[in-house]
């Protein structure tokens, strides 16, 4: 009975080889083998030890080795790969030894000390794909991290492996590089900088909203200035609560200069400090103390930025840009609920987009001068339309209406905020308004080049418009101003690369905004389906469609006898493609995933 039962077991598994293995052998045998020991004795052992690991098969050029932890095995590949990049930092790159490593999760057949089986070959086969100096790990070992260790990973798509019968979703390790989908960093001549998130001094944690906003005004103020390359929001706010080096934020953010301060506030008085470093030497450039009233916040944060642009781009302010300046709340409670509303704007948890249009509603209430709480409520009710707009014509959709209407109140109230015009014209495109969104799209990226949501949505009208080489300009230099983007930028993203024609690089990340709930993305599934379609994934394709089909079915709000073909339509309209070439370029691959399109 025993032999007719194999040991099996749960582990993970990790494969690891030397990229350019014979190449180096031929230029220097002796060299490379004892560079090949000393990395095994002295690196790769005594992590192994460390990450209770053990070598399940050694062969000339790579090796094979099991973890009881997931979490163990990650860390020990990362480990292994930094440690190997370090000692190898003045060896010329001709003769360095360069490793790539996969791991994987699965089950393996036990046989003796060997280890057999998917969960080998996957390892295996992750190893092969995996970019020189980094690591690749399957999706089952992603899903086992959870956060237990300080590594980014990247999605990096679903990859179909030789003998292995279904797709495997894979991740990368993000500080090998960007994912190759996304442009190359630009090079920049202008002054980079990051503001930190200001700490939260008031002794409540419930004011972290206020301490934030503040942040992102000034963030805002500095972007007006077209000397400085500023970086956005969400990549520096990443480094809240960190104690993490200066000089190292610097680095992997790509930033000359950083800017940190803190906010207390007490009653009607607010405090702020601000302080301005040279991120590589660690140097104090400036610095500053603000105690006054509440009502002086705006002017606060006038003086902060015209103090760093004068210490960095040596110029002080232009009085033409005071005329420039975006109107502020004639009410400070006003403001306060906007920061709130603004705070959970992008948060869609049940129950948080109504709080958040509450919180615009009494903004509006208090002081309905005040432009950017029209924003809020804009933005918000087009977050509705998503939902409970599937298949209901714009005109009837009261969501829809809502937001081009809020837009267009801002607008009338401060013609001067670019975030203004980039939120009306951003309304008009979903509209299929296209000369009216370019107008207002074009005035926002004048007016702030360095706003990566400016950026990012120009670059969206550009592809909408049938000109996709000049949206992936803008979408490089969304990118360079927020290298920690939201997921969001991924969805414009696709959409340009698919009407390029790279469907491989689109797919990716198709593939990653649906990862977690596929029938919760109609839209992003019929894209999907379209760009496998093209690539001749026939049957990743139909799937991608019969998702899209019964999700469509399971929102739609509009003609109740509606059939796949109309839902086809809807989708087409939805993705508000003006050239008659894109459209057809999706509707034929619709057609090829088996849609009626």
């Amino acid at each position: 009975m025993g032999a007719d039962h194999a040991e099996r077991r749960l582990v993970a598994i990790l494969a690891a080889d030397i990229v350019g293995y014979s190449r180096l052998i031929e230029a220097d045998e002796a060299g490379t083998l004892a560079a090949m020991r000393a990395l095994r004795s002295e690196v790769i052992a005594p992590l192994l030890v460390e990450h209770h690991g053990r070598i399940v098969k050694l062969m000339g050029d790579g090796l094979v080795a099991e973890f009881g932890s997931v979490v163990e095995a990650v860390g020990c590949a990362a480990a292994v790969q930094q440690q190997v990049a370090n000692r190898q930092e003045n060896v010329p790159a001709e003769h360095r030894v360069v490793l790539r490593i996969g791991v994987n999760l699965g089950d393996v057949v036990v046989e003796g000390d060997d280890l057999l089986g998917d969960g080998v070959n996957v390892a295996a086969r992750l190893e092969q794909l995996c970019p020189p100096g980094s690591v690749l790990i399957s999706g089952t070992a992603h899903e086992h991290l959870s956060g237990k260790l300080d590594i980014r990973f990247a999605y990096a798509g679903e990859q179909h492996l030789k003998n292995i019968a279904r797709p495997v979703k894979t991740y990368r390790m993000e500080s090998a590089g960007s994912p190759p989908v996304f442009p190359p960093a630009m090079r920049s001549d202008k002054p980079s900088i990051a503001v930190l998130p200001f700490e939260n001094m008031s002794g409540d944690p419930e004011q972290v909203y206020f301490s934030d906003g503040i942040t992102e005004d000034v963030i805002t103020e500095l972007s007006r200035f077209g000397e400085l390359l500023v970086i956005a929001r969400n990549s520096s706010f990443e480094f809240r609560g960190q104690r993490t080096d200066l000089h190292e934020i610097g680095r992997k953010l790509s930033a000359g200069y950083v800017v940190e301060g803190s906010v207390r506030r007490a009653g009607n008085r607010v405090r702020i400090t601000a302080q301005l470093i040279e991120a590589e030497s660690g140097t104090h450039v400036w610095a500053e103390r603000y105690d006054r009233v509440m009502e002086d916040v705006f002017a606060i944060q006038e003086e902060i930025s015209q103090n760093i642009v004068a210490a960095v781009a040596q110029r002080v302010r232009d009085d033409r840009e005071v005329a420039a300046r975006r109107r502020p709340a004639e009410d400070m409670r006003a403001y306060d609920l906007f920061l709130q509303g603004h705070r959970l704007s992008d948060d869609f948890t049940p129950g948080t987009q109504d709080r958040a249009l509450g919180l615009f509603e009494r903004a509006v209430q208090i002081d309905p001068t005040f432009a950017r709480a029209y924003t809020g409520l804009a933005v918000v009710h087009l977050n509705r339309v998503v939902d409970s707009g599937v298949g209901v014509p714009h005109a009837q959709d009261e969501n829809r209406i809502k937001a081009l209407r809020f837009a267009e109140q801002a607008l009338a109230l401060d013609p001067n905020d670019p975030r203004v015009h980039c939120t009306l014209g951003y309304m008009c495109l979903t509209w299929r308004d296209f000369n009216r969104a370019e107008r207002h799209l074009d005035l926002a990226r004048s007016m702030n080049p360095n706003d990566p949501v400016i950026q990012i949505l120009w670059g969206w009208m550009q592809g909408a418009l049938g000109r996709p080489e000049r949206a992936l300009s803008a979408v490089q230099i969304a990118l360079k101003i927020n290298p920690r983007h939201p997921s969001w930028y991924s969805y414009y993203l696709s959409h340009i690369l698919f009407q390029l024609g790279r469907y491989d690089e689109a797919v990716v990340l198709l593939e990653q905004r649906t990862f977690d709930n596929p029938s919760r993305h109609p839209r992003d599934m019929a894209w999907r389906a379209a760009c496998y379609g093209h690539l001749g994934r026939n049957e990743e394709a139909q799937r991608c469609g019969e998702v899209f089909v019964q999700s469509v079915s399971d929102l739609w709000q509009g003609d109740p006898t509606a059939t796949p073909a109309e839902y086809v339509d809807w989708v087409v309209d939805v993705s508000y493609l003006r050239d008659p070439n894109d459209v057809e370029r999706l509707r034929t691959g619709l057609r090829l995933a088996g849609l009626p399109a």
